[in-house]
């Protein structure tokens, strides 16, 4: 089995993100081979939140100039969404305290 450490990468505090709280949604950077289970059980472990659903979006690394050489490209990643039930409580990661 895989550490849940090694799967949830670090989160994402965006303005946009900062609004889906609200609405009980976090946002994560995640290991692109993690699939939608291993999320959903790391989450459980790491933080003891109790989650209703994981929707996952894969990003193609953009293209970058470098120096002298022509392009060269940021790496591709995955960002994971995930939605806490009602009765859950909340991760503490984005209260800001």
């Amino acid at each position: 089995m895989k550490d849940p450490h090694d799967i949830i990468v670090r989160p994402i505090v965006t303005e946009k993100s900062m609004q889906m709280l609200e609405e009980n949604k976090y946002t994560f950077v995640v290991k692109r081979a993690a699939n939608k289970i291993e999320i959903k059980r790391a989450l459980e472990d790491i933080f003891g939140v109790k989650v209703k659903a994981v929707n996952t979006a894969n990003f193609k690394g953009k293209k970058k100039r470098l120096g002298r050489y022509p392009y060269g490209y940021k790496p591709r990643w995955k960002k994971a969404i995930v939605t806490l039930t009602e009765d859950s409580k909340s991760i503490e990661l984005f209260e800001g305290r």
